[in-house]
């Protein structure tokens, strides 16, 4: 199986509308934006996790060294920049206010904005923005030029979880089962393989995929990398990782309490992958439910 580039987004949402749409086969976004699409019954199947937060892959909500931002409360009518609203930080944010007491009206008053990830760290030194996300090679930069410090990270908030899944048509899933089964055992070998290698060999290959496919990318940023942060092994998926979404977006009145089931949006009936035969070929998988249990 070969996989045909059609372009980029920095949109999760886009990003899986399209796959619901049959304008890509598969699409990625934060677990919360397929629960959303999900509930406005889009055909769409989470399939495996991609992407999630450990000790080494996680975002920070950053202020100035001199900020006088030190608690949730200062938070209060404060601007805080990220890449999108309704999604990943956005709920770090209200999960934060929350656990630190702060009340629905005063939650109201912090003030998420989007501001493009790698204007961010400039937003945040120019005072345009008193909190700026930042992540990944973005977070490590900023980290390394100094005068900014962590108020809290998603890390320290929830620990270790995967934070979005791959999500397939439904459509495509019935026509093309081995097709399906192939991209996802492969998606799942190569976590595992990422997970069990050293961090340079991890690179190096990144490196040499960026090289290969020729569309005058810079390899500069590869550097920064240390873990994709997926939680479960071979990146299945479980209800606890939905079901986190499911309540938050029922509480911000976006879904119906009730609206979706955790165990309806994903399967693992296509992640072929076993320890015992991870280096050749995949071993065939058998389920007895939609979610692969």
């Amino acid at each position: 199986m070969k996989l045909k580039w059609v372009g980029n987004t920095i949109s999760g949402p886009q990003d899986i509308q399209s796959a619901a749409t049959g304008q890509v086969d598969f699409g990625g976004a934060f677990n919360g934006a397929v629960v959303k699409l999900a509930a406005r019954k889009a055909p769409i199947t989470a399939v495996i996790s991609y992407y999630g937060v450990d000790k080494a892959a996680y975002n920070g909500f950053y202020v100035l060294k001199d900020s006088p931002i030190h608690s949730a409360r200062d938070l209060i009518g404060k601007k805080v920049g990220m890449n999108t609203l309704g999604a990943h930080s956005e709920a770090m944010l209200d999960i934060y206010l929350q656990r630190h007491g702060l009340s629905q009206a005063d939650i109201k008053k912090a003030e998420p904005l989007v501001v493009p990830p790698v204007n961010t760290e400039q937003s945040l030194r120019q005072r345009q923005i008193q909190v700026g996300v930042l992540g990944d090679i973005l977070r490590d930069k900023a980290l390394q030029t100094g005068g900014v410090r962590p108020l809290f990270t998603d890390y320290q908030l929830l620990g270790d979880f995967s934070a979005g899944t791959y999500v397939v048509n439904d459509r495509f899933l019935k026509e093309n089962p081995d097709t399906a089964r192939t991209f996802v055992t492969g998606i799942a070998r190569a976590i595992e393989w990422a997970r069990a290698t050293p961090r340079d060999e991890v690179i190096a290959r990144q490196v040499e995929i960026v090289k290969k496919r020729g569309r005058n990318e810079g390899t500069a940023p590869l550097k920064y990398w240390k873990s994709f942060g997926v939680a479960e092994t071979a990146g299945r998926i479980t209800d606890k990782e939905l079901q986190l979404w499911i309540d938050w977006l029922a509480k911000r009145g976006d879904i119906e309490k009730g609206q979706v089931k955790a165990s309806d949006l994903y399967t693992n009936e296509f992640n072929a992958y076993s320890r015992k035969d991870k280096a050749d070929k995949p071993s065939a998988a058998k389920t007895t439910s939609r979610n692969g249990s």
